[in-house]
């Protein structure tokens, strides 16, 4: 059994690589197990490599941080991609939440939260900086009030329906859904299309960032592991 999370950690700063090596590695469940220091060199070792999770710079030299994810989700679709940066432009934000990117965090991220990122996307949740949380909000009542989507509150969701809003935004399968609200996994299937038809979101990611945008979850979730 693997011993920990195993993290590739891309970034062009030896001096910001050193330092997230030893703020990460301090949790003790988490290991880093390669480091890029340019896109193309990123994308050769998740390749290599198939690290839990990658955490991605966005101003990498030779291919850019945006390209090098899209590459790496590409060829890997079920790799855990947490974007680290000292920028987070809404455009930035929408081509990589776009590509399936779980968390966007900035530089000015504690220690403490980045280790509890890291262990949410890789469980399956999302991670976001209040700043790209915002940003989020914001898209997502643009794109309501485009499309003449009815707005979230006029949507009433049940008890149940928010329940399982939140479980599913917060990266739990169905079968870890039905054991924790003790149903069959055909009803929580049932329930999840159900959801996704009542709020017209047919993707888990529109369904997360209509957590957020509804307060369901907050800008940041994990995962808890018994």
């Amino acid at each position: 059994m693997k011993d920990g999370i195993t993290v590739l950690l891309a970034d062009d700063h030896k001096v910001i690589r050193e330092g997230l090596r030893n703020l990460i590695e301090f949790a003790g469940d988490i290991k880093i197990v390669a480091e890029a220091v340019t896109g193309r060199e990123a994308v050769l070792m998740a390749r290599q490599l198939r690290p839990d999770v990658v955490v991605m710079d966005i101003a990498m030299p030779l291919l850019n941080g945006i390209q090098a994810t899209k590459q790496i989700l590409s060829e890997s679709p079920k790799a855990k991609v947490l974007i680290l940066s000292a920028h987070a432009d809404p455009e930035y934000v929408d081509q990589l939440m776009a590509m399936g990117v779980l968390g966007y965090l900035t530089k000015q991220t504690s220690a403490e939260m980045l280790a509890s990122a890291i262990r949410t996307v890789h469980s399956g949740g999302t991670s976001f900086s209040p700043l790209v949380a915002k940003h989020l909000r914001d898209h997502y009542d643009k794109v309501l009030s485009a499309t003449k989507t009815p707005k979230r509150n006029n949507v009433r969701l049940t008890s149940r329906e928010s329940e399982l809003l939140q479980l599913i935004a917060e990266g739990y399968v169905n079968k870890q859904i039905a054991s924790d609200l003790k149903i069959s996994i055909k009803t929580v299937e049932k329930h999840r299309q159900h959801l996704m038809e009542k709020l017209n979101i047919h993707e888990i990611a529109g369904l997360t960032r209509y957590a957020i945008s509804a307060g369901v979850i907050e800008s940041s979730t994990q995962k808890t592991v018994a």
